[in-house]
This record gives C-alpha cells, structure tokens and sequence, in this order.
C-alpha cells in the first residue's frame, strides 16, 4: 500500500523527527535519522543543498562551517572534499567521523524502513536543478510515495509541480493565511507546514474537506517550559486536536516528546 501523509489514510498521526532526532543526534545525518525510527519517529525532516558536482546532500546552512569542521558554502565544494568532513564531532566527540549523507542514501535507508521523508529545498543558487536531481532520485529509486517536497519558496515549488507532476509537495509557512486552502491551490502543493502557535482548527478543518494535509511543528519542552512557568499550558489542546484528527503529522526535535503525545491522543496507530 503506498504511504500516506494523511493521517484519515495512513491510520495514525505520523510523527516526524525534524532533522532526524536533532536534540541529541547532529541533525540531517543517518545517525540522526535512524534515532529518530528507533525513537517513534514515522517521517523524518531533511535539508537539502547542492555540492559544486551538484550532488544533493543533506545539510541545513548554505555552509558547512557550523555543523561540521569544514568552511566554505557547499555549493564549492565537491561531494569528495564534503565526505572528508566530520559532521559529528561539532555535536559530541562520541560522534566524530560522522559523514555528511546524500539524498540518495537517506532514501535508501527510508525505503528499507518504511519511512516518510519530508525534504526542504535550501538549495539557494540552483533551486530548480535541485529539484529536478531530487525528482530523478525519486524516480529510480521507486520512492515517490515517500516523500513530500517542501519550501518555503512556494513559487518554486509550483515551477517544480509543473515541471514534475507526480512530486508531492508541502509549502512552509509561519503566518495564518485568510485563505490557507487558496494558498495550497496557487503553489500546486498537496500539504502546508505550520508552527503551532499559527495552528487553528477552523484552518484544520478547510484543509481537510479540501484533501489537503497539514504537518504542525511543536517547540522542544526546554521552550515550552516558558508558557509552563508562566501557568499558561498549550498541550491539553493540542492532544484533543490530535486526538480529533485534525492534525496530519506532528514535527518536532525532541521525538520521544511528540510521540508521546501522538500515544496520549489515541492516535499512534
């Protein structure tokens, strides 16, 4: 059966481990990523640029300079001078030697697990040609059905849905549109990724009858501690909205967290 990022679909919440299990794995690597499985994680968040050889690899920043011991932007650097990078040991030296992964090899890895992928396009100088490598990965690994294509570029991921139909993608957005169903049609996108403070049910509910899914991200406890301190306590409501199934996917840091949350709803499948 083809994975569904519909929660109506797919029989549960998913539980997505935003950069792997990021709060204590170095983010956007394999180790990161199957932490995140083996922490209840059902997709997982990646970021993706381009090497100068135009290799799509997994990295947040346009630079290798904060997650690795390397320096320079990524899209200077060929994908073998990338490979001599350690991308762990910045996090904990227990983690030294960690690689920078490629496209190809998280989506051998989600394939063999089951995984969803949600994969953003950071790709900044070739946006488009960073899509087209995605989408010819996808194709001749037969992973279409697992991965989701997001951005906050909503114009390029509608040049990216015109140019490849059968790609399913998710706009990013951090306001509340008078019109979020609107926005989803004029980008082609099959999905919307909000914050939960931007989250409404009413929103929920249009995307819904509409037959769109929506992803929610939710701040690490370290965060929430602030509206927990201050006797104001967000999650009551966000459990009833899981357990309502207005909620498609749940993405945050800390995936023990958010799983547990999923678990509390009623809604882990």
């Amino acid at each position: 059966m083809a994975f569904s990022f519909l929660a109506r679909e797919a029989g549960r919440v998913h539980v997505c481990g935003h950069r792997g299990y990021s709060l204590h794995y170095p983010e956007n690597t394999l180790l990161a990523l199957k932490a995140a499985k083996a922490a209840g994680a059902t997709t997982v968040e990646i970021d993706v640029v381009l090497t100068a050889d135009g290799e799509p690899i997994i990295l947040h920043d346009l630079t290798v300079d904060r997650t690795t011991n390397g320096h320079g932007f990524a899209a200077d650097l060929s994908l073998e001078q990338i490979r001599r990078l350690d991308a762990g040991g910045w996090y904990h030296p227990a983690f030294a030697g960690t690689q920078i992964p490629t496209v190809a090899e998280a989506l051998d890895w989600a394939k063999a697990d089951d995984m969803g992928v949600v994969l953003e396009i950071k790709e900044a100088e070739r946006p488009d040609f960073a899509v087209d490598q995605v989408a010819a990965l996808l194709r001749s690994t037969g992973n279409l059905d697992l991965v989701t294509v997001i951005g906050f570029d909503h114009v390029m991921l509608k040049h990216a849905v015109e140019r490849h139909p059968d790609l399913r993608t998710e706009a990013i957005t951090h306001a509340r549109h008078a019109d979020l169903v609107g926005v989803l049609k004029a980008c082609r996108a099959n999905s919307v990724s909000i914050e939960l403070d931007m989250f409404h049910p009413d929103d929920a509910k249009a995307l819904h009858e509409a037959g769109f899914s929506n992803r929610v991200h939710v701040p690490r406890p370290d965060v929430l501690a602030e509206y927990w301190r201050g006797g104001r306590d967000p999650l009551p409501e966000l459990v009833q909205w899981i357990a309502d199934g207005l909620i498609d996917t749940i993405s945050g840091d800390d995936v023990p967290f958010i799983a547990m949350l999923v678990k509390r709803a009623g809604r882990a499948g």
